[in-house]
Protein backbone atom coordinates (compact mmCIF):
# COMPACT_ATOMS: atom_id res chain seq x y z
CA UNK A 1 0.00 0.00 0.00
CA UNK A 2 2.88 2.57 0.79
CA UNK A 3 3.90 2.52 -3.03
CA UNK A 4 0.07 3.53 -3.92
CA UNK A 5 -0.33 5.69 -1.22
CA UNK A 6 2.67 8.24 -2.83
CA UNK A 7 0.50 8.81 -5.76
CA UNK A 8 -2.08 11.09 -6.81
CA UNK A 9 -5.78 9.99 -6.65
CA UNK A 10 -6.05 9.61 -10.72
CA UNK A 11 -2.55 7.96 -10.36
CA UNK A 12 -3.97 5.76 -8.56
CA UNK A 13 -6.83 5.17 -10.62
CA UNK A 14 -4.66 4.60 -13.85
CA UNK A 15 -2.77 2.07 -11.61
CA UNK A 16 -6.13 0.46 -11.17
CA UNK A 17 -6.58 0.28 -14.72
CA UNK A 18 -3.42 -1.39 -15.76
CA UNK A 19 -3.21 -3.63 -13.16
CA UNK A 20 -7.15 -4.62 -15.03
CA UNK A 21 -5.64 -4.69 -18.42
CA UNK A 22 -3.31 -6.96 -17.39
CA UNK A 23 -4.78 -9.71 -14.85
CA UNK A 24 -8.50 -9.61 -17.72
CA UNK A 25 -9.53 -13.17 -17.76
CA UNK A 26 -12.51 -15.14 -19.39
CA UNK A 27 -14.85 -17.62 -17.44
CA UNK A 28 -14.86 -20.42 -19.93
CA UNK A 29 -11.55 -20.31 -21.64
CA UNK A 30 -9.13 -19.15 -18.24
CA UNK A 31 -11.04 -20.41 -15.73
CA UNK A 32 -13.44 -23.19 -16.59
CA UNK A 33 -11.38 -24.61 -19.19
CA UNK A 34 -13.87 -27.40 -19.59
CA UNK A 35 -13.35 -28.97 -15.61
CA UNK A 36 -15.96 -30.41 -13.25
CA UNK A 37 -15.43 -30.33 -9.58
CA UNK A 38 -13.70 -32.95 -7.54
CA UNK A 39 -15.69 -34.08 -4.97
CA UNK A 40 -13.41 -36.16 -3.42
CA UNK A 41 -12.03 -33.04 -2.50
CA UNK A 42 -12.79 -30.17 -0.31
CA UNK A 43 -14.02 -26.90 -1.51
CA UNK A 44 -13.10 -24.57 1.37
CA UNK A 45 -10.06 -25.06 3.51
CA UNK A 46 -10.84 -25.45 7.00
CA UNK A 47 -9.48 -21.87 7.87
CA UNK A 48 -12.85 -20.89 6.51
CA UNK A 49 -15.23 -23.42 6.76
CA UNK A 50 -14.06 -23.95 10.40
CA UNK A 51 -15.03 -27.76 9.77
CA UNK A 52 -12.16 -28.96 11.90
CA UNK A 53 -13.89 -27.82 14.72
CA UNK A 54 -16.81 -30.41 14.88
CA UNK A 55 -15.12 -33.53 16.58
CA UNK A 56 -18.05 -35.65 15.96
CA UNK A 57 -17.59 -35.48 12.35
CA UNK A 58 -16.18 -37.99 10.57
CA UNK A 59 -13.14 -37.12 7.36
CA UNK A 60 -16.07 -37.53 4.66
CA UNK A 61 -18.23 -35.76 6.43
CA UNK A 62 -16.25 -32.66 6.61
CA UNK A 63 -15.66 -33.13 3.54
CA UNK A 64 -19.16 -32.72 2.47
CA UNK A 65 -19.56 -29.88 4.75
CA UNK A 66 -17.01 -27.94 3.49
CA UNK A 67 -18.35 -28.35 0.04
CA UNK A 68 -22.14 -27.44 0.97
CA UNK A 69 -20.50 -24.34 2.56
CA UNK A 70 -18.17 -23.48 -0.53
CA UNK A 71 -21.61 -23.86 -2.36
CA UNK A 72 -22.81 -21.08 -0.17
CA UNK A 73 -19.47 -18.75 -0.15
CA UNK A 74 -20.04 -18.47 -4.01
CA UNK A 75 -23.59 -17.85 -3.98
CA UNK A 76 -22.85 -14.96 -1.54
CA UNK A 77 -20.18 -13.11 -3.55
CA UNK A 78 -22.96 -13.78 -6.49
CA UNK A 79 -25.53 -12.45 -4.56
CA UNK A 80 -23.26 -9.12 -2.92
CA UNK A 81 -22.26 -8.40 -5.99
CA UNK A 82 -25.92 -6.89 -7.18
CA UNK A 83 -25.57 -4.12 -4.83
CA UNK A 84 -22.09 -3.36 -5.27
CA UNK A 85 -22.23 -3.41 -8.92
CA UNK A 86 -25.14 -0.29 -8.41
CA UNK A 87 -23.81 1.11 -5.99
CA UNK A 88 -20.22 1.71 -8.01
CA UNK A 89 -22.25 2.63 -11.11
CA UNK A 90 -24.10 5.04 -9.19
CA UNK A 91 -20.95 6.52 -8.18
CA UNK A 92 -19.37 7.01 -11.58
CA UNK A 93 -21.85 9.88 -11.20
CA UNK A 94 -19.48 12.35 -9.88
CA UNK A 95 -17.00 11.51 -12.47
CA UNK A 96 -18.81 11.86 -15.70
CA UNK A 97 -17.73 15.44 -16.18
CA UNK A 98 -14.39 14.73 -14.08
CA UNK A 99 -11.99 12.89 -13.99
CA UNK A 100 -12.05 10.70 -16.78
CA UNK A 101 -9.43 7.94 -15.45
CA UNK A 102 -11.67 7.60 -12.42
CA UNK A 103 -14.49 7.08 -14.42
CA UNK A 104 -12.66 4.42 -16.51
CA UNK A 105 -11.37 2.58 -13.44
CA UNK A 106 -14.90 2.29 -12.01
CA UNK A 107 -16.86 1.29 -14.76
CA UNK A 108 -14.25 -1.55 -14.91
CA UNK A 109 -15.31 -2.38 -11.37
CA UNK A 110 -18.68 -2.93 -12.81
CA UNK A 111 -18.04 -4.82 -15.81
CA UNK A 112 -15.83 -7.06 -13.71
CA UNK A 113 -18.51 -7.26 -11.50
CA UNK A 114 -20.60 -8.51 -13.92
CA UNK A 115 -18.42 -11.11 -14.93
CA UNK A 116 -18.31 -12.43 -11.77
CA UNK A 117 -21.79 -12.55 -11.29
CA UNK A 118 -22.33 -14.49 -14.22
CA UNK A 119 -19.38 -17.22 -13.13
CA UNK A 120 -20.82 -17.43 -9.55
CA UNK A 121 -24.04 -18.01 -11.59
CA UNK A 122 -22.73 -20.89 -13.84
CA UNK A 123 -20.47 -22.67 -10.75
CA UNK A 124 -24.05 -22.55 -9.09
CA UNK A 125 -25.61 -24.41 -12.15
CA UNK A 126 -22.48 -26.70 -11.98
CA UNK A 127 -22.64 -27.87 -8.76
CA UNK A 128 -26.51 -28.52 -8.47
CA UNK A 129 -26.31 -31.00 -11.12
CA UNK A 130 -23.90 -33.14 -8.76
CA UNK A 131 -24.45 -32.42 -5.62
CA UNK A 132 -27.83 -34.09 -3.63
CA UNK A 133 -31.28 -32.09 -3.90
CA UNK A 134 -32.85 -29.74 -1.53
CA UNK A 135 -29.87 -27.26 -1.18
CA UNK A 136 -31.36 -23.68 -0.75
CA UNK A 137 -29.39 -20.26 -1.45
CA UNK A 138 -32.39 -18.37 0.54
CA UNK A 139 -31.86 -14.19 -0.06
CA UNK A 140 -33.21 -12.77 -3.04
CA UNK A 141 -30.41 -10.72 -4.45
CA UNK A 142 -32.68 -8.11 -6.27
CA UNK A 143 -34.87 -7.65 -3.03
CA UNK A 144 -31.59 -7.06 -0.43
CA UNK A 145 -29.91 -5.02 -3.10
CA UNK A 146 -32.95 -2.90 -3.13
CA UNK A 147 -33.13 -2.68 0.67
CA UNK A 148 -29.18 -1.92 0.67
CA UNK A 149 -28.98 1.46 -1.40
CA UNK A 150 -31.66 2.51 0.49
CA UNK A 151 -29.00 3.22 3.01
CA UNK A 152 -26.56 6.45 2.28
CA UNK A 153 -23.82 5.72 0.12
CA UNK A 154 -21.23 6.33 3.12
CA UNK A 155 -23.11 3.05 5.16
CA UNK A 156 -22.76 1.47 1.82
CA UNK A 157 -19.48 2.13 0.80
CA UNK A 158 -17.88 0.53 4.11
CA UNK A 159 -19.86 -2.53 3.91
CA UNK A 160 -18.69 -2.50 0.46
CA UNK A 161 -15.11 -2.26 1.19
CA UNK A 162 -15.11 -4.60 4.15
CA UNK A 163 -16.60 -7.51 1.79
CA UNK A 164 -13.64 -6.90 -1.07
CA UNK A 165 -11.38 -6.90 1.98
CA UNK A 166 -12.24 -10.24 3.30
CA UNK A 167 -12.45 -11.33 -0.05
CA UNK A 168 -8.65 -11.13 -0.38
CA UNK A 169 -8.06 -12.18 3.15
CA UNK A 170 -9.54 -15.47 2.40
CA UNK A 171 -8.10 -16.52 -0.79
CA UNK A 172 -4.59 -15.29 0.20
CA UNK A 173 -4.40 -16.59 3.55
CA UNK A 174 -6.13 -20.10 3.19
CA UNK A 175 -7.34 -20.87 -0.53
CA UNK A 176 -4.07 -20.45 -1.62
CA UNK A 177 -2.09 -22.06 0.46
CA UNK A 178 -4.74 -25.46 0.67
CA UNK A 179 -3.24 -28.38 -1.89
CA UNK A 180 -6.49 -30.56 -1.11
CA UNK A 181 -8.82 -28.66 -2.66
CA UNK A 182 -11.20 -28.92 -5.60
CA UNK A 183 -8.88 -27.45 -8.02
CA UNK A 184 -11.46 -25.89 -9.86
CA UNK A 185 -13.16 -24.72 -7.40
CA UNK A 186 -9.65 -22.93 -5.74
CA UNK A 187 -8.76 -21.85 -9.39
CA UNK A 188 -12.21 -19.78 -9.43
CA UNK A 189 -11.25 -17.57 -6.43
CA UNK A 190 -8.08 -17.60 -7.23
CA UNK A 191 -9.12 -15.55 -10.72
CA UNK A 192 -11.52 -13.87 -8.75
CA UNK A 193 -8.96 -12.28 -6.10
CA UNK A 194 -6.72 -11.25 -9.62
CA UNK A 195 -9.47 -8.51 -10.36
CA UNK A 196 -10.91 -7.83 -6.97
CA UNK A 197 -7.67 -6.54 -5.47
CA UNK A 198 -8.15 -2.98 -7.34
CA UNK A 199 -11.49 -2.72 -6.23
CA UNK A 200 -10.82 -2.68 -2.91
CA UNK A 201 -8.23 0.14 -3.70
CA UNK A 202 -11.23 2.39 -6.00
CA UNK A 203 -13.44 1.74 -2.72
CA UNK A 204 -10.85 2.86 -0.65
CA UNK A 205 -10.66 6.22 -2.50
CA UNK A 206 -14.67 6.47 -3.00
CA UNK A 207 -15.56 5.84 0.55
CA UNK A 208 -13.57 9.19 1.72
CA UNK A 209 -14.86 11.49 -1.18
CA UNK A 210 -18.33 10.50 0.15
CA UNK A 211 -17.58 11.41 3.54
CA UNK A 212 -16.22 14.83 2.43
CA UNK A 213 -19.63 15.82 1.64
CA UNK A 214 -21.13 15.19 4.71
CA UNK A 215 -22.08 17.14 7.46
CA UNK A 216 -21.45 15.75 11.20
CA UNK A 217 -25.08 14.76 11.91
CA UNK A 218 -25.28 13.08 8.61
CA UNK A 219 -21.99 10.95 9.22
CA UNK A 220 -23.37 10.15 12.80
CA UNK A 221 -26.85 9.23 10.87
CA UNK A 222 -24.45 6.56 8.32
CA UNK A 223 -22.61 4.95 11.62
CA UNK A 224 -25.86 4.09 12.42
CA UNK A 225 -26.96 2.87 9.01
CA UNK A 226 -23.47 1.14 8.93
CA UNK A 227 -24.89 -0.64 11.88
CA UNK A 228 -28.05 -1.58 10.47
CA UNK A 229 -26.44 -3.04 7.41
CA UNK A 230 -24.41 -5.10 9.57
CA UNK A 231 -27.13 -6.59 11.70
CA UNK A 232 -29.26 -7.49 8.14
CA UNK A 233 -26.06 -9.40 6.98
CA UNK A 234 -26.25 -11.39 10.11
CA UNK A 235 -30.09 -11.99 9.62
CA UNK A 236 -29.08 -13.32 6.67
CA UNK A 237 -26.12 -15.59 7.78
CA UNK A 238 -28.67 -17.26 10.58
CA UNK A 239 -31.19 -17.95 8.11
CA UNK A 240 -28.87 -19.71 5.66
CA UNK A 241 -26.34 -21.01 7.74
CA UNK A 242 -29.64 -23.25 9.31
CA UNK A 243 -30.90 -24.27 6.10
CA UNK A 244 -27.09 -25.37 5.49
CA UNK A 245 -26.98 -27.37 8.29
CA UNK A 246 -30.43 -29.13 7.66
CA UNK A 247 -28.91 -29.86 3.62
CA UNK A 248 -26.17 -31.09 5.07
CA UNK A 249 -27.61 -33.32 7.72
CA UNK A 250 -29.98 -34.73 5.16
CA UNK A 251 -27.32 -35.70 2.33
CA UNK A 252 -25.36 -37.66 5.70
CA UNK A 253 -25.66 -41.48 5.42
CA UNK A 254 -26.44 -41.10 9.18
CA UNK A 255 -28.70 -39.43 11.27
CA UNK A 256 -27.24 -36.66 13.95
CA UNK A 257 -28.38 -36.49 17.49
CA UNK A 258 -30.42 -33.09 18.60
CA UNK A 259 -27.29 -31.85 20.27
CA UNK A 260 -25.25 -32.70 17.60
CA UNK A 261 -27.38 -30.73 14.60
CA UNK A 262 -27.26 -28.09 17.77
CA UNK A 263 -23.79 -27.99 17.61
CA UNK A 264 -23.59 -28.35 14.10
CA UNK A 265 -26.12 -25.07 13.27
CA UNK A 266 -24.10 -22.68 16.22
CA UNK A 267 -20.64 -23.71 14.43
CA UNK A 268 -21.57 -23.09 10.72
CA UNK A 269 -23.09 -19.69 11.88
CA UNK A 270 -20.11 -18.90 13.97
CA UNK A 271 -18.32 -19.91 10.87
CA UNK A 272 -20.21 -17.97 8.65
CA UNK A 273 -20.41 -14.74 11.12
CA UNK A 274 -16.28 -15.18 10.77
CA UNK A 275 -16.25 -15.45 6.82
CA UNK A 276 -18.37 -12.26 5.94
CA UNK A 277 -18.44 -10.21 8.41
CA UNK A 278 -15.74 -10.06 11.34
CA UNK A 279 -12.73 -10.90 8.58
CA UNK A 280 -13.77 -7.90 7.09
CA UNK A 281 -14.55 -5.79 9.61
CA UNK A 282 -11.68 -6.65 11.31
CA UNK A 283 -8.75 -6.04 7.96
CA UNK A 284 -6.04 -3.54 9.50
CA UNK A 285 -7.25 -1.60 5.97
CA UNK A 286 -10.84 -1.50 7.17
CA UNK A 287 -9.89 -0.08 10.66
CA UNK A 288 -7.33 2.11 9.62
CA UNK A 289 -9.91 3.82 7.55
CA UNK A 290 -12.64 4.17 9.64
CA UNK A 291 -10.89 5.55 12.18
CA UNK A 292 -9.60 8.29 9.92
CA UNK A 293 -13.31 9.10 8.89
CA UNK A 294 -14.90 8.42 12.41
CA UNK A 295 -14.82 10.25 15.91
CA UNK A 296 -13.51 7.74 18.97
CA UNK A 297 -17.37 7.54 20.05
CA UNK A 298 -18.79 6.46 16.74
CA UNK A 299 -16.21 3.78 16.56
CA UNK A 300 -17.24 2.60 19.80
CA UNK A 301 -20.73 2.08 18.75
CA UNK A 302 -19.75 -0.03 15.93
CA UNK A 303 -17.76 -2.21 18.23
CA UNK A 304 -20.73 -2.62 20.45
CA UNK A 305 -22.95 -3.69 17.50
CA UNK A 306 -20.57 -6.48 16.85
CA UNK A 307 -19.90 -7.43 20.12
CA UNK A 308 -23.50 -8.15 20.64
CA UNK A 309 -23.30 -10.04 17.27
CA UNK A 310 -20.13 -12.59 18.66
Amino acid sequence: MTALEDLSTTERYAKCIEVSKRVRWDIDSDVIRGRTFDFSQKFLPDGISKVDEFDFLNADEKKRLSQVQGRTYANMFGFVERFITAKVLETTRDHWLGDQTALEALIRFCDEELKHQNLFRRIEAMMAEHMPEGYRFIPDPDEVATAVLKNSSWAVLALILEIELFTQEHYKKSIAKDENLSELYKDIFLFHWKEEATHAIMDELEWPREDSKLTPEERDQAIDELIGLINDVDGILKVQSHSDVDYFSTCCSRQFADDEIDRLKTGVLKAYRWQYIFSGTGHPRFRNLLEQLTSDEQRKRIVTALSAID
